[in-house]
């Protein structure tokens, strides 16, 4: 029987990103565009779960030195593919948060975009995030809030189903202690992708390290 990963199986992962077509669509998150600004060219930038590519390739675009991870050898194979029809280059590579490894001080920015990971895994994967980040170095951060499950009910689509998965501003805050937070909310957004669709109900965190 294969492990059971961020409530998947690994096998899932790859079912969901060897389809010939990009599981999430190869524009870049929204909300990450949103913060622009905040990105300037030879910055390093960490994107952890980044599946096919979409938002680190997006940040090279921008400039940024940018290495990803994913679960997923189709996944990771598929962003190396986006990055070279854009014309830019990271370094992608297969691993989970649980075996990456977290070297201190190493980023500027870290993205972390609708990871739902368990909660054995979700606070050290977010002190590791921390960790990871040089001082005053931002996370930025976009996943589903428990608002989401009575969207679903009128429609909106995307999220896991265990309430446990899903975030809010009391947890993150618990998550990452001592930050200056630039934004932290829980709010709607439209989604019209394959997989996210409707108005969903998700956190939004840009978080700075201070020391």
């Amino acid at each position: 029987m294969s492990k059971v990963i961020y409530g998947f199986t690994p096998e899932s992962f790859d079912n969901r990103y060897r389809e010939p077509d990009y599981h999430y669509g190869t524009e870049p998150n929204a909300f990450l565009v949103s913060q622009r600004a905040r990105f300037k060219p030879g910055m390093k930038a960490l994107m952890p779960g980044d599946g096919e590519g979409r938002n680190g390739v997006w940040l090279a675009e921008q400039g940024l030195e940018v290495t990803t991870f994913d679960p997923s050898e189709f996944g990771v194979e598929k962003a190396e593919r986006l990055a070279a029809s854009r014309g830019v280059s990271i370094d992608a590579r297969r691993a989970g948060v649980e075996t990456w490894d977290w070297e201190p001080e190493q980023f500027d920015v870290v993205g972390l975009f609708f990871i739902h990971l368990p909660v054995a895994l979700r606070g050290p994967a977010h002190a590791n995030a921390l960790k990871t980040l040089r001082p005053g170095g931002i996370v930025i951060l976009e996943t589903f809030s428990p608002h989401q499950i009575e969207c679903r009910k009128n429609g909106a689509a995307g999220g896991p189903k265990e309430v446990d998965r899903l975030f809010t501003c009391e947890m993150l805050r618990v998550d990452f202690p001592g930050v200056l937070f630039h934004l932290l909310e829980e709010t709607e957004a439209d989604f019209k992708g394959y997989a996210h669709y409707g108005r969903c109900g998700v956190v939004r965190m840009v978080a700075e390290r201070v020391s």
